[in-house]
This record gives C-alpha cells, structure tokens and sequence, in this order.
C-alpha cells in the first residue's frame, strides 16, 4: 500500500468516524442539537449585522445629517435602538447554545462510557490479554476528555463558523459581486493551505493519542509493580524505558501542534493580505465610479473581509481539538467494535424439584437442587440433569495461537465429589486446563463433558455460576469485607458472610479488625495481608456453594502454619465437591483421589499418592525432593 492509499484510507476513517460520532450528538439530543443550530444561526446572523450596519448607517443616516445645521437624530437612535435589539437577541441565543452544547457533551460521554463499559463487559479475556490496563483507562480518561472538549467548544465553534462564511459571503456578494471575485480567490488560497497544514497536524495527532496510550499503560503498570522495581534496583531502567516512550509522545506532540499553532497565524495574515488588497481594488474601482460603491459600501465590505477570513481563523484554533477527538474518538469506537465473547450455549441452570418418583421440574424457588435445562432442538422436548459435578475431558488439545499448542490429547475424568490435582513445572498446562474448564478459552480439538453434557451447550454465565474459583492472584475490591466475600453470592445473609468467613477461618482475623466485617478495603485489600487477602478469597468461594471447585495455587501465599488451620477450612469446603487442585506444595494434595503429573501439555503420570511414589517416577522424585519443580 503506497503513501497515497493510506492517505486516502486514513481521511475515510476519519470522515467515517466523524459521521458516527456526530450521529451520537444528533441522536441522543435531536431537539437540543436543533435549539443549537437556531440558536447558532441567531447569534450569526447578528454578528454579521454589525458588518451590515455600517452601509445603512453611513449612506443612510450619518453622512446625510453632516452640514445640517438642525439635525435630527431621531431616525439614527431608532436605527441604534433595533441594532441594539440584534446584538441583544445574538447574545442570549449565544449564551443558550453555549450552555446546551455542555449538557449534549456530557450527556454523549455518559453514553459512550456506558457503552464501553458495558460491551467490555462481554469482551473475552483475550482481549485483555493482548492490551495493557492503562492502554484500556486511557479510553475512559484521555480519548473521553478530547471529545469533551471537541462537543462542548469545537462543534458549536465551527458551525458558528460556517454559517457565518456562508452568511458573509451572500452578503458580501449583495454588496459588490466585483470585490467579491477577489474573495473567491482568497478561498482557494485559504482551502488549500488549511488542507497542507491540516493534513500533517492530523496524521501527528493521531500518533499522540497512540504515545499517551503507551506512556498511561508505563506509568500504570510501574505503579503497580513499584516494590519489585526496587527490589531489584530496577529504577535507573525504567526511567530510560519512559524517557523512551515520554520522547516518542514529545516528537508526535510537538510536530502535531506545530502545525496546529502555525494555521492560525498563517491564515490570519492571508486575511491581512486580502483586506489591504481589497481596499486597493475598492478605491480603485471607487474613483473610477465602477461597480457603485459608496464609501458605506466600502466600510461595510472591509468589515465583512474581517469577518469572512476570521471564521477560518477560529476553525483552525479548533483544528487540533478536533483531530485529537476524532483520534480519541477511533480508538473508542473500536473497543466498542471489538467481537464480544462468543456464546452459542443453550443449556442453562435452573432450581429443581424432585418428585417423587424421581423425576425433576424446575422450580422458581431455591430448593438447593440445581439442574440443567436441556430444550433438544430436534423434537422440542426439554430435559432436567441434576448438577453434580461430574468434568470429563475427551482427547482435548488446546494452543492459545494455531502455531503453539498448549495441551496434547488430554484425556482425564472427576467424578463427582472427587479431589483432582494437577502438578508440573511452569508451562505445563496446568492453569490452562482451569481455564478451559471456565470457558475462557474453547478447545480447538476434542471435548469437555459436565454431567454428560458437552460445555459448548452451555451458557457461559450458568457455567460460571456452577463453578468456584481461588486464584494464586487474589483481587479484592473497594468496599467493605462484607461486601467482599458477598462478591461470590450477592443475596447472600450476613448469616451466611460469617459462616463462609468461618469456614476459610478468616472470621478470627476480621474480627480483629476495628471495624471488623465493615473494614473499608481499598488498593486491591493493601491493609491486610497477603495471607489475610487470600483467606477472603477462599470465604469468597465458599459463599458461592459451587458443586465445582477449581483451587489454583490458593495456598501459596499463606505461610506453613496457616496453611494448616486454612487447610481444614479448606477441607470442609471441598466435602462433596469436584475440586481440580493446582499446587506446588505437593503435601496439600496427598489426600486426592487423583494427581496428573504434566508435563509440555501431556500427562505423564496419573494415580493417586501411594500409587505414584510406589512407581518411582516424575512424581516421586518431587515428592522426596530429588527434582524440584520450576
């Protein structure tokens, strides 16, 4: 693709991103957006009256009441008093369209906010996979800002604007259609020098919206990796890094606003230029008697070549709002654009109610038995299976790209109420085949069956719901501990908080705190510990009473001592549930029913304690600490 094609590619995404943005505007505020333009063309229309005036006022009232030795200012002050009326009427329609174009850009940008956030929503984790979390903020805090600024002040200026060069020109061309071909040139002039300067602004600002995205994604990731950057004495790095990035942001700022702030100057002096040149003409054709101008027609016109040239001038002040905004404005729309998280499920989890002879009806009521709901598309009919918890996995391969497989023809089953452990070194699948399980990612080979039903069929959310999750990585959010746990079930009774709270044996420390369960928790839980962090997330768990339990390295940040106390809590929990155990401390997961050994996404070894030390193998050289894991 030449330069030119890109060119041509770039100008139709960015008309066609104007088009969408201001269809938002239009959209959402038809009657404001039309109360501006009328307003707009009010406050247009008197400012050009004062351009005007000046013909009426010389030819009309003034120069014939010179000499007179008794004259009468009657006729002059009526001709003010109406003039005064227009400026009057201009300034409120102004201060109207004003203060309605800041409701319409905070409405749009609540708007678009709720859009974002709420298709985010539905984004798979591949998405946020593949972009940093202050490349991501940057759409909600820096793209959002410059159309603030572009709604609020550039849209209202550049209609202002054009309606006034329309108005100019009609009424310049009235004036004298001679004087009036000199300002046609000076169009010409003026398109062509704002399209050169407004052309190499643009690309530049585009390229600044993309830089303040990468140094937000720096500064955001550095500050949450501030200790380990000290630890390791990594400062003097990271400021080279940034300078990097703060150098690439300073080029792309400094030549976009370059050209910006040069349009203003450079059209202002065009308009110099064409005002002393028609003042030249207009004398000219003045003294020779040609085209009937009078010396009102030639105050007026030189008034009117002000106010033709001084709307570009004011778009050009907003030219670099406006690429900024419509820069800002393609980057949100294509998070917006992104491809939701695919759900082709269909089968969804319901409460159920057993009959007496065995069969099961859905229920609108809890009943503590939860069934899946079958419709079969064939015959119509709809079928109840109970939520056991039953996870098999048939010749299942998996790569996060087409080129790297991850996971080689795996094939393992948990029946329900059955410990599952995975063991390995890092990279060998272990976290992926969690992943699997909750959907985040769909296998490209093989299966995975749920009580005998294949998860594909499956409503992601009704998935989720059936399942329980504590990540190595624990999350808290701002709000209370309550609140917290309450994350996992949010109709759960305080009752049920405290239970859950005992359960995980996070109930002692809460209870120690000065606020105890209404401990305001901010910065991702900073006040506790990373110990007391992963406690609440195991009460977070419990609360959520999922026949499926995935613990991925859910101790490892616990100390010996309370991993013990922790892991009777953790037994309770995990009493009639499936659970798939991920660990390095191999001694958490002596009691399972089943460990898988993996080994480059294959299992190696399968059984369970006894049976893989009595073989010798992989699992007993880690166990007696003859190999140690990665």
């Amino acid at each position: 693709m030449n330069e030119n094609q890109k060119k041509r590619r770039i100008d139709k995404n960015t008309l066609k991103t104007a088009k969408r943005l201001l269809g938002y505007v239009t959209s959402t505020y038809k009657l404001r957006f039309a109360a501006v333009f009328v307003c707009i063309l009010m406050s247009s229309i008197a400012s050009i009256s004062v351009s005007l005036s000046l013909r009426f006022l010389l030819d009309d009232y003034i120069i014939p009441l010179i000499g007179k030795q008794d004259p009468n200012f009657g006729e002059l002050y009526q001709a003010l008093t109406v003039l005064g009326t227009i400026f009057l009427c201009g300034v409120i329609a102004t201060f109207i369209y004003t203060r309605l174009m800041v409701s319409i850009g905070q409405g749009v940008l609540r708007r678009l906010r709720d859009e974002m956030f709420e298709h985010m929503q539905t984004l798979p984790i591949r998405y946020f996979d593949q972009n940093t979390n202050g490349s991501i903020m940057s759409l909600y805090t820096n793209d959002t800002d410059t159309l603030r600024q572009m709604i609020s002040q550039a849209i209202p200026q550049v209609l202002m604007s054009s309606l006034t060069i329309v108005v100019t020109f009609i009424s310049m061309l009235v004036l004298s259609p001679l004087l009036t071909l000199l300002a046609v040139v000076m169009i010409f002039v003026l398109v062509f020098v704002a399209k050169f300067i407004g052309g190499n602004s643009g690309k530049y600002f585009v390229r600044q919206q993309i830089d303040i995205a990468n140094v937000t994604g720096f500064v955001e990731e550095r500050m949450n990796g501030q200790r380990v950057v000290k630890i390791f004495n990594h400062e003097k790095k990271s400021e080279e890094e940034f300078d990097k990035l703060n150098e690439e942001l300073f080029v792309s700022a400094s030549n976009a606003n370059s050209y910006a702030n040069m349009m203003g100057p450079v059209i202002g002096n065009i308009g110099n230029l064409q005002f002393v040149l028609t003042a030249v003409l207009g004398g000219f054709l003045s003294i020779s008697g040609v085209g009937g101008i009078t010396l009102g027609v030639m105050a007026s016109y030189l008034q009117f070549t002000k106010s033709f040239t001084q709307p570009f001038m004011q778009v050009a002040q907003q030219f670099n709002s406006v690429i900024m905004a419509l820069a800002g404005a393609e980057r949100i729309f294509q998070m917006i654009d992104e491809e939701p998280e695919v759900d082709e499920g269909y089968v969804t989890l319901v409460n159920a109610w057993r009959e007496e002879d065995g069969t099961l009806t859905e229920w609108k009521d809890r009943t503590g038995i939860w069934a899946w709901k079958h419709p079969h598309q064939a015959d119509g009919t709809v079928t109840y299976t109970e939520l056991k918890g039953d996870v098999r996995f048939f010749d299942m391969s998996f790569g996060y790209t087409d080129d790297h497989m991850v996971l080689h023809d795996l094939s393992l089953y948990a029946k329900p109420g059955q410990k599952i452990a995975f063991v390995g070194s890092t990279g060998a699948g272990k976290t992926t085949i969690t992943n699997l399980i909750n959907r985040f990612y769909d296998v490209q080979d093989g299966k995975i069956r749920y009580d005998g039903i294949n998860i594909n069929k499956i409503k992601k959310a009704d998935l989720r719901r059936s399942l329980g999750i504590v990540l190595q990585d624990t999350h808290l959010f701002t709000g209370t501990i309550m609140e917290n746990i309450r994350y996992g079930k949010l109709d759960a009774t305080d009752t049920e908080v405290y239970g859950a709270a005992k359960l995980a044996h996070a109930d002692q420390f809460i209870r120690m705190l000065p606020k105890g369960y209404q401990t305001m928790l901010s910065g991702d839980g900073e006040e506790l510990s990373q110990g007391q962090r992963q406690l609440l997330a195991i009460a977070r768990a419990a609360i959520a009473d999922p026949p499926v339990l995935i613990l991925d390295e859910a101790t490892s940040s616990i100390d010996t001592r309370t991993e013990r106390i922790v892991q009777q809590g953790m037994d309770n929990l995990m009493k009639g549930r499936t659970v798939f155990v991920i660990a390095h401390r191999l001694s958490t997961i002596r009691n399972s029913d089943a460990i898988m050994v993996l080994d480059h996404g294959r299992i190696i070894e399968r059984g369970d304690h006894q049976e893989l030390l009595a073989k010798k193998g992989t699992y007993y050289q880690l166990y007696t600490g003859k190999m140690e894991l990665d």
